[in-house]
């Protein structure tokens, strides 16, 4: 039930449902005792099964953009769900586990915010990143450990940065 008075530029929200309700406050023993980050640390431990398939579908959702790419064609539209995807994994990686996924995917948003247009969008290279990424999913190179997957995101930076590198800088707003 929003309320907002005539007379003010904002809205007051009320929460439907009162979440100290649904937690025991702790006694001051128990408060002492207890320790957030540890708390944390385990259910991460709890969770951590599921990451590799939580990865995999990020991954198939990156493919799935790639698809409609290719079908539908490449337009503002099209690039804005890769590029969504692709961001979403670079900011899921490494609490889930893929660090050298992340970089891939990181240095992916590099090449999909800096061209001018959708039409400027290198497919080869672009197709070369997803693809990296759903192998390196599938294959779990996750770190620095895997050498193959090392010298894949150094190859795919350097073709990026290249081919950025023609392209004047976007200027930022800095208001």
């Amino acid at each position: 039930m929003a309320e907002t008075a005539p007379d003010q530029d904002y809205e007051v929200l009320q929460p439907p449902t009162d979440l100290r309700k649904k937690v025991r406050e702790l006694t001051p023993r128990e408060a002492r005792k207890f320790d957030p980050v540890k708390a944390a640390e385990a259910a991460l431990q709890r969770i951590a099964p599921h990451f590799g398939n939580w990865m995999e579908n990020e991954a198939k959702t990156l493919v799935g953009a790639w698809d409609s790419v290719k079908t539908d064609g490449i337009s503002s539209e099209t690039i804005d769900v890769l590029y969504q995807s692709a961001h979403n994994i670079k900011g899921q990686a490494l609490t889930l586990g893929f660090p050298l996924v992340g970089d891939v995917a990181s240095s992916f948003c590099h090449l999909l915010e800096n061209i001018p247009t959708p039409n400027d969008l290198p497919v080869g290279l672009a197709e070369g990143f997803v693809e990296a990424i759903r192998a390196m999913v599938i294959e779990g190179a996750k770190d620095t450990a895997n050498k193959t997957g090392v010298e894949l995101l150094e190859t795919l930076r350097t073709a990026t940065n290249t081919y950025v590198a023609q392209f004047p800088a976007k200027e930022t707003d800095e208001s």
